[in-house]
C-alpha cells in the first residue's frame, strides 16, 4: 500500500517520504480502516510514540497521522460494535502506525460511525480538534452555563471547536488570537476578541475558564486571569505558572467514542463546522505539509 513514513526524529517535516509499506493486519478488537481522508498534527513528530512503540523500542520507518475517516476493510478476532463496509471516523493509536497511508489498522474502540451526511473530509478534521475542545470544556474544565471561558487561538483548529461548544453551552467567550485572526474567530463563536499583537491580556478580566493551546509566555499570564474556583486547561505543557486557588490541568486528548458521536451529531445538525485548509491527495502529502505560507485551517489528505 501507498504511505507516508518517516525515519529520522530530526527531520522535522522535511523527513517525510512517499513510498510502499506492507498492508496492516487486524489483531484481537481491531479493524482495518481503508481511509479516505486523514488529518495530521505536526507536533506528533516531538511525540515519543511517532519514533517507538508502547515497550519504548524503535519503530520506523513509522507512519505519521492519527485522524481518520474511512471505511472498515477487515474485522479481527474479537471485534464487535463495527461491521465491513460502515464509514467510521477517529483517532488512530499513539504508538502504531497512523493515518497517512491507504489502510491503518485500530483499536475499534477508538472509532465511531460516521454518519451518511458528513463527507470524509470533514470527518477526518473533527477527531483532535472536537475531542480535545470537548475534553478540555466538559472533561476537565467542567464548563457551566453562564460561565466565561477565555480561549488562545480561537481561530485555529482546536480553538475554533471549543469556542462554538462553549457558546452552544451558554458560556461567555473570549477568542485571542493575532490580528489576522479576529473575523474568523468571531464567526466561530466568540463574543469578544482580544488581539494578542495590540492588547493587553489582562484586559479580558477574570474568568471561569481559559483554554490554552499556546503555553510558554501567554499560558503563564493567564493563570492570573482564573478566577478563585476556576480551572486554566493547557494542551501546550505542564503549567509552571498555576492560578491562586484554582486548578491547572494539562492532559493529552484521548479516543471515546461517545464523545465522537455528540461531535458528529452536532456537525450534523449544522451546530459545530471545523476549520479545514488546504486538501490534498496523498501523492502530494510531502509537499502539503512543506508549505511555503502558513496554513489556515487543517490540512486533510484525501485518499483514493
Amino acid at each position: 500500500m501507498k504511505a507516508v513514513t518517516v525515519t529520522d526524529r530530526n527531520a522535522g517535516t522535511a523527513g517525510m517520504t512517499l513510498g510502499e509499506r506492507p498492508e496492516p493486519h487486524a489483531s484481537e478488537n481491531d479493524v482495518v480502516v481503508r481511509v479516505r481522508a486523514s488529518g495530521f498534527t505536526p507536533g506528533e513528530l516531538t511525540w515519543p510514540g511517532t519514533w517507538t512503540d508502547r515497550a519504548g523500542r524503535d519503530r520506523t520507518p513509522s507512519i505519521p497521522g492519527h485522524e481518520l475517516a474511512g471505511v472498515v476493510d477487515s474485522l479481527g478476532y474479537g471485534t464487535t460494535g463495527l461491521t465491513v463496509g460502515q464509514r467510521v471516523f477517529g483517532l488512530a493509536d499513539w504508538t502504531r502506525d497512523g493515518t497517512l497511508a491507504e489502510l491503518v489498522a485500530v483499536e475499534a474502540r477508538n472509532l465511531a460511525p460516521l454518519p451518511a451526511g458528513i463527507d470524509f473530509t470533514t470527518g477526518a478534521s473533527l477527531p483532535i480538534s472536537g475531542l480535545t475542545a470537548w475534553q478540555g470544556l466538559f472533561v476537565h474544565g467542567r464548563l457551566q452555563a453562564g460561565q466565561s471561558v477565555l480561549v488562545h487561538g480561537a481561530a485555529g483548529g482546536v480553538g475554533s471547536v471549543v469556542s462554538q461548544l462553549a457558546r452552544e453551552h451558554g458560556a461567555h467567550v473570549i477568542g485571542t488570537g493575532r490580528t489576522a485572526d479576529r473575523d474568523a474567530a468571531l464567526s466561530f463563536g466568540a463574543d469578544e476578541f482580544l488581539d494578542l499583537e495590540v492588547d493587553h491580556l489582562d484586559a479580558a478580566g477574570q474568568v471561569d475558564l481559559v483554554f490554552d493551546v499556546i503555553g510558554g509566555d501567554i499560558g503563564a499570564r493567564s493563570a492570573a486571569l482564573v478566577r478563585p474556583g476556576g480551572t486554566l486547561v493547557t494542551i501546550a505543557a505542564p503549567p509552571e505558572v498555576r492560578p491562586v486557588d484554582a486548578a491547572a490541568v494539562f492532559f493529552v486528548v484521548e479516543a471515546d467514542r461517545a464523545q465522537l458521536a455528540e461531535l458528529a451529531a452536532r456537525v450534523s445538525d449544522g451546530r459545530l463546522r471545523t476549520r479545514i485548509g488546504a486538501v490534498h491527495p496523498l501523492e502530494e502529502a510531502v509537499q502539503a505539509f512543506n508549505p511555503t505560507t502558513r496554513p489556515v485551517g487543517k490540512t486533510i489528505i484525501t485518499i483514493r
